[in-house]
């Protein structure tokens, strides 16, 4: 395993992070605590989860995956092995069960945290993100902005002030975003300096072969300010291992939740295809083509992987070892150049 540090912190993780979030709806608790013994074995240390997993968001299993983690931590007394994350949801219908008044004010923070700490069964947080932004703006399959009439007015300092107040209180250690846009983090970064508050150090946002719209501003601000990448889907929720390629497999998260077909449409499906003869050509796994390619990013603090069996989760974290040549980044760009992101 490769390792690396969250930024401005001492806090080492792995370049590979175990997701979470199908444990409690497509995996048993038992499957969840094999992926971890699996995960530590092969030297993954860091974990990540959400106060709305597992997915699809549904009120009778909202929480479950973090029970899951829980009761893994108090039976094997590892706490202290593990970088742990989570995330508040933001406001939308899918996420209304989870409490009455959504959004990040003070005392949705309090209870969001305070019931993800419950759950989980630790006293703190290494690193806790606001899942998705308040305000309108691009993303869950949005490529560009567009504007909208909206009700949000600009509330960034009060929500770092109620994250402030978690970390002076023990409860999480820093900050990080999720799905957002670089003027989200930059305004944010802006508030922090302006006011003495603690700095975001991590954006966890889509980012694989068939979604590359964030080198397009978010990487520039994030090698300016020392803000790390955290990649989620690199493997597109299963496209870039090609199993899909002559439709979609049965049983697999694709065929389970349609929901969540963004990344089949035409396009995605030729430049799979294209990426699948890179792979072939140079003897390699698209799956390890894909996921190579996220951790060789220089703005990748840690790839977020996920897997539903244990073969899989194997072949995921193997890729940590597969360095991909010039001549195939090269082959991978030109696929890029013709056609460009097409499932953000």
């Amino acid at each position: 395993m490769k390792y690396t540090k969250l930024p401005n912190t001492n806090i080492e993780v792995s370049k590979i992070c175990l997701g979470t979030m199908t444990w409690g709806q497509q995996n048993t608790e038992a499957e969840g605590h094999e992926q971890i013994n699996y995960a530590l074995e092969q030297g993954v240390n860091f974990l990540d989860a959400a106060e709305m997993y597992p997915v699809p968001a549904k009120a009778e299993t909202q929480g479950r995956t973090e029970e899951i983690i829980g009761k893994w931590l108090k039976k094997t007394g590892k706490r202290e092995d593990i970088v742990l994350t989570s995330k508040i949801a933001g406001p939308g219908d899918m996420v209304s069960h989870i409490r009455k008044d959504l959004g990040f004010h003070k005392a949705a923070v309090q209870e969001a945290v305070d019931n993800s700490l419950k759950r989980l069964q630790t006293d703190y947080l290494d690193l806790y993100q606001l899942h998705w932004p308040e305000r309108q703006t691009n993303f869950f399959g949005k490529r560009g902005y567009t504007y909208e009439q909206e009700e949000w007015k600009d509330n960034f300092k009060e929500v770092l002030e109620n994250l402030d107040a978690m970390v002076k209180a023990g409860k999480i250690r820093h900050i990080g975003l999720s799905n957002e846009t670089a003027y989200g983090l930059m305004r944010f970064l802006e508030e922090s300096k302006k006011n003495d508050l603690s700095k975001v150090i991590t954006v966890q946002n889509p980012y694989n072969l068939l979604n590359r719209k964030d080198e397009i501003g978010l990487t520039e601000v994030c090698h300016r300010e020392n803000v790390g990448l955290l990649p989620y889907s690199p493997l597109g929720m299963g496209t870039l291992t090609g199993k899909h390629l002559n439709g979609i497999k049965e049983n697999t998260r694709l065929a389970l939740f349609p929901q969540y077909k963004r990344y089949s449409g035409d396009q995605a499906v030729a430049a799979t295809k294209a990426y699948k003869e890179i792979a072939v050509k140079y003897d390699l796994s698209l799956t390890h083509l894909a996921l190579a390619f996220v951790n060789q990013q220089p703005f990748v603090t840690s790839n977020i992987i996920g897997a539903t069996n244990i073969k899989q989760l194997s072949e995921n974290i193997e890729s940590i070892d597969v360095v991909l040549s010039e001549e195939i980044l090269e082959e991978i760009n030109e696929v890029h150049e013709a056609i460009p992101n097409p499932a953000p």
